[in-house]
């Protein structure tokens, strides 16, 4: 399925970034268009409203009724096709957003999530990724079997969780006139900016960001192995009473007497709960994102390098 977003929806995200967002804060909205044969157009757009917790009386589902209400009036495209989400140095990979997404997607099947990445955009390039959840991550969350027996079955790893889907960005002519007068008018040295070798902070910041989910999949690494020991111990356990009761058996058989009675095994030895696979899971796809971003930026640098050393040895 093809994706085609118009350029007043993304100046309207970035825009509403730059009002209510704040660093590392998510900004959120609700994406609205219309499928056309196999292409999902997204005409408009519209933030969720920033609340607190003393906004306790905030019906988030209401508040996008009236708003695709209110649109529909004026004959403005109104179908819900999914929603929008900034990011902080590719930080987007979590429960949270796979709920979000699953909800949207189970009820409207082309729904989409836009990652909009500010930083990035800040450097000079414009940064949008759209997202799906595969058909076989569908299927796990509608059966909510995330045991680790139940995603091997389904075949599913971090690299198969979310499918990307390619975007094409429409101007209208008046936009594209627009565009060019403005480029027209920008200064030598905002252009410049382009070629700033400055990347410590951002490479820094990126493999601190790393680091920290490389540490959340230690203590989950170390809590698998928690539950291996433990089931480990517990099939010894339920081995040896086994032999036990048999031995004890015998014995009263070659006495003559009857045997004891038979017992529920697994109500004796409960089996240890395992971990939950699905958060694992997630993880290692936010450690893969940091990597393909921090590869990405590195690879741009140091093409400004190699470039910087060439024009240093013409002069």
């Amino acid at each position: 399925m093809g994706f085609i977003q118009k350029q007043y929806v993304v100046m309207k995200i970035i825009k509403h970034y730059q009002e209510e967002g704040q660093g590392s804060e998510v900004v959120q909205g609700v994406l609205l268009g219309l499928v056309v044969d196999d292409r999902l157009e997204i005409t408009n757009c519209f933030p969720f409203p920033q609340h607190t917790e003393d906004d306790a009386d905030f019906d988030e589902v209401q508040y996008q009724m009236e708003m695709m209400r209110s649109l529909r009036h004026v004959n403005i495209d109104h179908l819900h096709v999914g929603w929008y989400q900034s990011t902080f140095y590719g930080s987007f990979v979590s429960r949270a957003l796979l709920d979000s997404q699953f909800s949207y997607q189970h009820a409207i099947e082309e729904s989409v999530v836009l990652i909009y990445d500010p930083i990035k955009t800040a450097q000079g390039s414009l940064s949008l990724k759209a997202y799906r959840l595969t058909p076989k991550l569908m299927e796990i969350c509608k059966e909510k079997d995330f045991t680790p027996e139940g995603l091997k079955k389904a075949s599913i790893g971090f690299e198969n969780m979310f499918e990307e889907v390619p975007i094409v960005i429409k101007n209208s002519h008046l936009i594209n006139v627009l565009m060019w007068e403005l480029e027209d008018k920008s200064t030598v040295a905002d252009k410049h900016e382009l070629l700033n070798l400055s990347s410590s902070n951002h490479l820094e910041k990126s493999l601190q960001l790393l680091m920290d989910r490389v540490d959340d999949m230690s203590q989950e690494i170390v809590k698998y192995n928690t539950y291996s020991r433990n089931l480990s111990k517990q099939q010894q356990q339920k081995h040896q009473y086994l032999q036990r009761r048999q031995q004890e058996n015998a014995q009263r058989q070659s006495r003559g007497e009857a045997p004891l009675p038979e017992e529920d095994i697994s109500k004796l030895f409960k089996p240890p709960q395992p971990p939950p696979r699905m958060d694992s899971l997630l993880i290692a796809g936010q450690i893969n994102n940091y990597c393909q971003n921090v590869k990405e930026f590195t690879s741009q640098n140091l093409g400004k390098l190699f470039m910087a050393e060439a024009l240093q040895g013409q002069n």
